[in-house]
């Protein structure tokens, strides 16, 4: 009777022991969720069209809708809003539209060089990166999506101290910087001279900014978006990570206040969602350098599109493709070849996908 009553007692503190568990888990997950939501919803921006500037006869741009089951386009952008009025919009500093699949749970990061010269909707002729002085949000979606042959159906703004906000939060990023970068900002006091070493290191706010705002040398923007597009795959897996998910209440918080974005919370969460079981598939310039045709306007350079209709063809192309995967071999003699995936490669294959790709 004894013997049983020991047991009947372990069982007993046994079954507590996993309810306290189990209660503080859950007790943990529900403030973690509500955290969250109350987070997410300080970033809402119910009327995005308003986000114009005060023109009489500009009109608002519709935004596409996402049904949640198509393609998603979201354009991001940063803007250095040094030297401006309260209610100046300042022009893209940097314009990027992340693609996601939710079939596929591939995504696509493009980057959009700053001085390329396309269509404004109303406007005429311009800089791409002046459709958001224009227009706002609306235009600059319109513009770039235009360009791309693609909906852009959400935005998300961020300035230079939410970049560095963001970074900071998440503990900073482990970066190869791949050459010494030196250049003296005298704006601001000097607050965003650039002074980097090479070599692998931990990035904090401060120093990620540097790498992804540095373009002073031979290739300038060209080289500073393919930064800027392999920096943000890092912090992309670094927001992928438990810890970090843990954390996102935090996170939000702490980017909230230098944020502007057209996503309503349950899209927001629906996104989340999608990106943690998403992979970068692809990352790519645009227009890419064989599409280049090097122009002048009033005695400025800018970059035109020598095909726009290749240049949106090039695009769907690449969300077709997908650099993580490990290429097929060839055997000896041309014939195509399986790899563990199943796709079958060889001469005929590649000369195919050759001809497709000079489209």
């Amino acid at each position: 009777m004894r013997k049983q009553a020991k047991k009947k007692k372990r069982w007993k503190w046994l079954f507590v022991s996993l309810s306290v568990i189990i209660g503080a888990a859950l007790a943990f997950a529900i403030y973690w969720g509500v955290g969250v939501y109350n987070a997410l919803d300080n970033f809402s921006d119910e009327n995005p069209d308003e986000t114009v500037v005060n023109d009489p006869e500009n009109t608002p741009v519709p935004i596409p809708e996402w049904e949640g089951t198509e393609r998603v386009n979201i354009m991001l952008l940063g803007g250095d809003a040094r030297g401006l009025d309260e209610g100046q919009m300042a022009r893209s500093d940097s314009i990027l539209v992340a693609s996601f699949d939710p079939v596929t749970k591939k995504a696509h990061l493009f980057s959009v060089l700053r001085d390329t010269y396309v269509n404004i909707e109303g406007h005429g002729r311009g800089r791409v990166n002046t459709a958001i002085t224009l227009g706002g949000y609306p235009l600059a979606m319109k513009t770039v999506g235009d360009l791309l042959g693609l909906d852009i159906q959400y935005y998300v703004y961020t300035d230079f101290e939410g970049f560095k906000a963001l970074i900071d939060t998440i503990g900073g990023i482990y970066f190869d910087v791949e050459k010494d970068m030196h250049y003296v900002d005298n704006a601001d006091g000097n607050r965003y001279d650039i002074d980097l070493k090479k070599g692998y290191q931990l990035l904090d706010g401060s120093k990620a900014l540097q790498y992804v705002r540095f373009r002073h040398d031979a290739m300038s923007d060209f080289t500073r978006t393919e930064r800027q597009r392999n920096f943000l795959q890092a912090v992309s897996k670094e927001l992928q990570s438990t810890w970090n998910i843990v954390r996102m209440k935090k996170i939000l918080d702490s980017v909230q206040p230098y944020v502007d974005m057209n996503i309503s919370v349950t899209d927001m969460l629906k996104l989340g969602q999608l990106g943690v079981k998403s992979h970068v598939a692809s990352t790519t310039q645009i227009p890419p350098m064989e599409l280049i045709a090097e122009d002048r306007v009033g005695g400025a350079s800018v970059i035109g599109i020598s095909d726009e209709d290749a240049l949106r063809a090039y695009v769907q192309s690449t969300l077709q493709k997908d650099d993580t995967l490990v290429p097929p071999t060839a055997s000896p003699d041309g014939a195509s070849s399986v790899d563990a995936a199943g796709t079958v490669s060889g001469s005929e294959t590649d000369s195919l996908m050759s001809g497709q790709a000079q489209q």
